[in-house]
């Protein structure tokens, strides 16, 4: 009776360690949202070229880093909103991402809200950040409004500044995020850049440009990308 007891026992002990539950792998870390940057007035892509490898430090794979380029004096609501729709299809087909987030510096601001707001981007784009926006329009752009779409666009209380401000500024479930200076010498005023309902950040003393490769705004954008 010992001896079967005996066996018996270890039997028993040998089926709960079978059954013991094993450790399972930590989850894989999400894959970051493709992010596609947007430059401002008379510039190119290439002004990202700090940023994109301060995004690629923070983990970011090249392949999910985008930057869409246009002619600045183009209508904002008219081309430009619906070129950049195109080009967020293009990346999304590319990445197989549902959503994208945005940064945009200087007047890419305006196109890329304007698709957000009224081209259906609300549901695609996660995040949306504004780098030295004209959000409310800059004085400045009076100097080429004559001339030129694409600054007349820029003009405070223009078509397209009165109509991004209609009916709420920061619509849909998009997150919006403002970086703006109290040196920026194109944005005039400064206070044009913050918009209401969004997350507002002043990042000190810098010229407009400098925006684009300053460290802390780029860690600031970064942080917000993760809420």
């Amino acid at each position: 009776m010992r001896l079967a007891s005996a066996a018996t026992a270890l039997a028993l002990l040998a089926g709960t360690i079978a059954l013991a539950p094993t450790a399972q792998a930590a989850p894989a870390a999400a894959a970051p949202v493709p992010v596609v940057f947007v430059h401002g007035r008379n510039a190119d892509p290439g002004v990202w070229g700090t940023m994109k490898d301060r995004f690629k430090q923070a983990g970011y794979p090249d392949g999910e880093l985008f930057a869409w380029g246009y002619d600045s004096s183009r209508s904002t609501n008219e081309v430009l909103a619906g070129q950049f729709a195109a080009y967020v299809d293009s990346v999304r087909a590319q990445t197989g991402s549902s959503q994208v987030d945005i940064v945009a510096h200087s007047q890419g601001s305006l196109p890329t809200r304007w698709y957000v707001k009224f081209g259906g981007g609300t549901n695609v784009v996660r995040h949306w950040v504004s780098l030295g926006g004209p959000n409310h329009g800059t004085s400045l752009a009076w100097a080429c409004a004559i001339w030129d779409q694409g600054c007349r666009d820029m003009t405070p209380n223009s078509y397209v500044e009165s109509h991004l401000a209609s009916g709420g500024e920061t619509p849909g479930p998009t997150k919006y995020a403002t970086f703006w200076s109290h040196c920026d010498e194109f944005i005039l005023p400064n206070s044009s850049v913050p918009l209401s309902g969004a997350v507002n950040t002043d990042a000190g003393c810098l010229a407009h440009n400098d925006l684009l490769t300053d460290a802390p705004t780029a860690q600031g954008v970064l942080d917000f990308l993760k809420r």
